[in-house]
């Protein structure tokens, strides 16, 4: 007997808390459930994606939820970083993806050409003053020069410069950067390419 009620009272508090999860899935008051015209529904009117008539977003104390603003505001974060330094390819082309033959992590060396507005170096070192443009001019000459001898364009690059930095795993820095160094091959000179810390001209040591 006790084992037959302890079932029911079982069964009883699973119908509630399924009856409260569909209560909260049914669209807010002016909502229009996708597939609805005229505020008539064309089938299952519980769905969770909705949007009010007026094109605006339920509110969440509704208890809609908000993803048409949140997909809005996501889309315009998405267009905002795709603006930003180290998002394109020197050539100003999209990143492709890497190879699928491309190591999970390198060591490398980098020497760093900064202007001002970029973000300081790990070292915590301001950028230095000069502008974007005469940055990426000098940068072009030294990545020239450290085809030939990357630690002579070490030293001539700004402070956060290093013959060897260690190593980085892929998904750690920005979409061009990671492009140019991961496809390098062993011992290869690559860059410059744009960072938000500046020009990087990299070398891959392993």
């Amino acid at each position: 007997m006790q084992r037959r009620v302890t079932t029911l009272v079982g069964l009883a508090v699973v119908a509630l808390a399924l009856w409260i999860a569909m209560r909260d899935l049914h669209a807010p008051k002016g909502a229009l459930p996708r597939g609805s015209h005229n505020g008539k529904a064309e089938g299952d009117d519980s769905g969770i994606l909705f949007a009010y008539a007026d094109g605006s977003a339920p509110a969440a104390e509704d208890g809609g939820l908000a993803l048409v603003g949140d997909l809005s505001n996501f889309a315009t974060a998405l267009l905002h970083a795709d603006a930003g330094a180290g998002t394109r390819m020197p050539d100003g082309l999209p990143v492709p993806p890497l190879p699928l033959t491309a190591p999970r992590q390198v060591r490398f060396g980098v020497v760093l050409v900064t202007y001002a507005g970029a973000q300081p170096s790990t070292t915590g070192i301001r950028p230095q003053t000069r502008s974007r443009e005469d940055a990426k001019i000098l940068a072009d000459k030294l990545a020239a020069a450290a085809q030939q001898d990357f630690h002579a364009a070490v030293q001539q690059g700004d402070a956060g410069s290093a013959d060897d930095v260690g190593r980085v795993k892929q998904g750690i820095l920005e979409p061009a950067p990671e492009y140019v160094l991961f496809s390098l091959p062993v011992d290869a000179v690559g860059g410059p390419v744009e960072t938000p810390r500046g020009y990087w001209i990299v070398k891959r040591l392993e």
